[in-house]
């Protein structure tokens, strides 16, 4: 049965039970019995009612009771259930909209400092764990250099127009010498200036391969190896804070919470978290196993794009918690606060 199916079939009062119980639940991390929801209906009903109603929504698959005597909780097609069809997501506090706008108000040029500062807001806001992806630099090349370091290390050093320089180290080709360091550089050179890395990267398998008969083998192998070096590398643009947060919440499963941080220290997989972002525009929100990056942390995603001027989704804001977040708050939050930095980073107004 779908979620639509589900929530009709429901009558008016499993369904206040329902969304009485989820609330409850997200507000406490507790299981909730009975007792408690006859003193917050909407109609006087007895617990034996709400037990019996209770018993309805966990035959559906909807809520689940961790212990014979305990009160029910939400299952994850519950919660899912109830962000989809019955969560009220108001608009941003005024005090958290404040301090988004003063976290955002200053130093916008410079975008590593800005985007370190949203992450450290939407952490303290949420009490979670923030990802912020950063946007890939796209302006247009100046020039590229390679500088041996030794014999198993070398240093590839982009000059872009508008003044940035950037520096990777990187491990060579074997047999690699000061010569083929020219000869790669000089070749990238003739043909970077004025292209971004993108463009650059969409020519360069073509040129080297029709021009091999002016390379030496070594030469082509250092090109590719030095602009791997930028090629969809997402690891350095993503920015993690608050992961105290996670294990601050007594209710925490710590194995799982050391899975997920091992998770966030590899940044493995982290190319996904884009990717579930560019699925659709605005919030998305993913429940447990729902979540493909964090999936065996048993925690929920809450994440927004956000794009640049030609309306380019370029990067991603997001909170990281405990299934048990604060939908209704947070996901305002993640939606003001990635539209604020795609009109900043676009330099658009309003």
């Amino acid at each position: 049965m779908t979620e639509n199916a589900l929530l009709s079939d429901l009558n008016d009062r499993s369904r206040e039970v329902f969304r009485r119980v989820v609330e409850a639940y997200l507000t406490t991390g507790e299981p909730v019995g009975s007792r408690t929801l006859t003193r917050d209906m909407s109609q006087k009903v007895s617990a034996a009612t709400i037990r019996n109603v209770m018993q309805d929504l966990e035959h559906l698959g909807l809520l689940d009771h961790p212990h014979v005597s305990a009160g029910r909780m939400p299952t994850q097609l519950g919660l899912r259930l109830f962000v989809d069809g019955l969560m009220e997501a108001g608009p941003v506090s005024a005090t958290d909209r404040e301090m988004i706008d003063e976290t955002l108000g200053h130093d916008s040029h410079d975008t590593g400092a800005m985007m370190g500062r949203v992450s450290m807001a939407l952490s303290a806001l949420t009490h979670g764990a923030s990802l912020v992806l950063m946007p890939k630099q796209e302006a247009p090349l100046r020039h590229i250099e390679f500088v041996g370091l030794a014999p198993d290390r070398a240093l590839v050093v982009l000059v872009f127009a508008d003044g940035r320089v950037e520096n990777r180290v990187f491990t060579p080709p074997p047999g690699h010498t000061a010569s083929s360091m020219r000869e790669a550089a000089n070749f990238l050179n003739a043909m970077a200036e004025g292209r971004t890395l993108a463009d650059l990267r969409g020519r360069i398998d073509h040129e080297v391969q029709t021009a091999r008969r002016q390379l030496d083998d070594v030469a082509a192998a250092l090109i590719a190896a030095g602009l791997a070096m930028w090629d969809g590398d997402a690891n350095d643009r993503l920015i993690v804070r608050g992961r105290a947060n996670l294990l601050a919440d007594e209710l925490a499963d710590l194995d799982r919470i050391r899975t997920l941080f091992d998770d966030l220290e590899r940044k493995r997989d982290i190319a996904e978290f884009l990717e579930l972002a560019e699925q659709g525009e605005g919030v998305r929100i993913f429940i447990g196993s729902e979540n493909k990056l964090f999936s065996l942390s048993g925690s929920s995603l809450v994440v927004s794009p956000y794009m640049n001027a030609d309306r380019k989704i370029v990067g991603a804001v997001g909170v990281i918690g405990p299934t048990r977040l604060n939908y209704g708050r947070i996901v305002p939050i993640v939606d003001y606060t990635a539209q604020l930095v795609g009109r900043i980073i676009s330099g658009r107004k309003g």
